[in-house]
């Protein structure tokens, strides 16, 4: 892995081997006579002329290991002739711009980045213009449709630019929904097949995979234990979020691989609630924390449902304990060969049996269990599992688990008032995620650093973080 920033960085990157492996074993993969186009991510802008932190598309890393923007890669089925040499990859990367990195860093040249990469051929992004290459010769040109956020910087090479010269020179359609989604598509373009070719290749984890993927979980399952040490009514919600990425940022991890989830009440009965803004946490309350961190590219997922006095309730241990069932149930099916959907009808089995049982179900008939506006399960409206890698949701096949998978189960249980049910469940939300290497046998806990029982969260919040002897001034002091 090579960076396009200055700064020290742990030597621990997937090696430039592992990339050009994936590059060898998608060329095989794919058709005769094809080429396969990837573009880097664009750069996004935050607001006027501040970008948010560049984050490299993981196609493209996985197959290049290249972390900077504005740069483009071809993958040819067999060698073709350019500039009178025989190859089977290009890589284009920016030109040198001293203004630039006197800003953002140093660029590598193409001979630093042939090197580095292990991309035999390397040319500098301004030359793709008038590059020799007909891609009306290929029966297939693969690639993603674009982004719609990619921004003109005006510099020659750009994204922008790269993809411009692309359309001309792949005479691409101006009504590409009527010309790319039919089948047969009229064109030799095809912007479905990638997906195809590597979802069983980002599905199963190599052995450098998953050691980043256990660095991630890890650093993700310490600061879920880390804050349940440090939890106390009054705190906010923005001030929990803190803390886990403290942890994050304490073990080296570059990034949250989504918008921190921390919600108490009924906040954690929102699937997806990044707002974080409740001031005070109140002592009674349960608070649903779903985080992870990402490590050179390789992402956590981890969630805990803790009682903010460290003490559960009857009804939210109720609830607790179901969810942790639900989890234990699934967990004890996982393994090579198990659809994936046995996981969640065997969570989904085992939340309806307990719900009926406590009262909170009526029936198991459509008409009790399904909430007319959504369509969803009123109670437990999502799936169980996802595979994690590069993306938190990560590319992988659905239909049995395979040894090298790496995946969450993660059942949960959410009741927000107004539900139709006793008010003594109101606003209990209980979601329990955890992440699993699936192995022949059975399956790897990978996120056991963090307590999952309810007795053992409540251990464990008794005792003392070094976030509680922090001191700091009030804003208006």
């Amino acid at each position: 892995m090579v960076s396009h920033l200055t700064a020290q960085k742990p030597d621990d990157f997937l090696s430039s081997e592992f990339h050009r492996e994936r590059r060898a074993t998608l060329r095989a993969k794919m058709p005769a006579n094809s080429v396969a186009v990837f573009f880097s991510n664009p750069v996004r802008n935050r607001a006027n002329d501040v970008n948010y932190m560049y984050h490299q598309d993981p196609n493209f890393y996985y197959l290049t290991g290249h972390e900077a923007p504005h740069a483009l890669l071809m993958i040819f089925s067999e060698k073709q002739p350019i500039n009178g040499q025989k190859v089977d990859e290009l890589l284009f990367i920016r030109g040198k711009n001293a203004l630039a990195e006197l800003y953002d860093g140093a660029r590598m040249n193409p001979q630093e980045a042939a090197e580095a990469l292990k991309v035999a051929t390397v040319f500098q992004t301004p030359d793709f213009k008038d590059f020799p290459i007909d891609f009306g010769q290929f029966d297939h040109v693969l690639f993603y449709d674009f982004k719609d956020d990619v921004r003109n910087t005006n510099e020659a090479g750009d994204l922008y630019d790269l993809i411009e010269q692309f359309k001309i020179k792949t005479n691409y359609p101006n009504d590409q929904q009527l010309t790319l989604e039919v089948e047969p598509s009229p064109t030799n373009l095809n912007t479905k097949m990638l997906d195809s070719l590597l979802a069983p290749m980002r599905g199963i984890k190599t052995a450098q995979e998953i050691e980043l993927l256990r660095k991630a979980v890890k650093i993700s399952a310490l600061g879920q234990a880390e804050v349940m040490r440090a939890m106390q009514p009054g705190m906010s919600e923005f001030e929990v979020q803190g803390m886990h990425e403290f942890i994050f940022k304490k073990y080296q991890a570059e990034y949250e691989v989504y918008p921190s989830i921390v919600g108490a009440g009924h906040n954690g009965c929102v699937l997806h609630y990044i707002d974080n803004y409740k001031p005070s946490i109140e002592d009674g309350e349960l608070i649903l924390m779903d985080l992870g961190a990402e490590y050179h590219g390789y992402t956590a997922d981890v969630t805990r449902t803790i009682p903010v006095n460290g003490k559960f309730t009857k009804e939210q241990k109720q609830i607790y304990d179901l969810v942790y069932k639900a989890q234990e149930a699934a967990m004890s099916i996982a393994k090579a060969g198990v659809p994936f959907k046995a996981l969640y009808d065997t969570t989904l089995a085992v939340v309806n049996e307990g719900l009926l049982k406590l009262g909170i179900l009526k029936s198991l008939t459509p008409e009790d269990m399904i909430n007319p506006a959504t369509g969803r399960h009123w109670f437990y409206p999502h799936g169980c599992c996802h595979h994690i890698g590069l993306d938190v949701h990560d590319l992988g096949t659905y239909g049995n688990l395979e040894a090298g998978m790496v995946i969450t189960i993660e059942p949960g249980i959410y009741i927000p008032a107004g539900s139709p049910t006793e008010k003594k469940w109101w606003d209990i939300p209980v979601r329990i995620e955890d992440d699993y290497l699936i192995t022949e046998e059975g399956i790897e806990l990978l996120s056991d650093d963090a307590p999952r029982k309810s007795e053992e969260i409540e251990a464990l919040m008794k005792k003392e973080s070094a976030f509680n002897q922090m001191q700091l001034p009030a804003l208006d002091e």
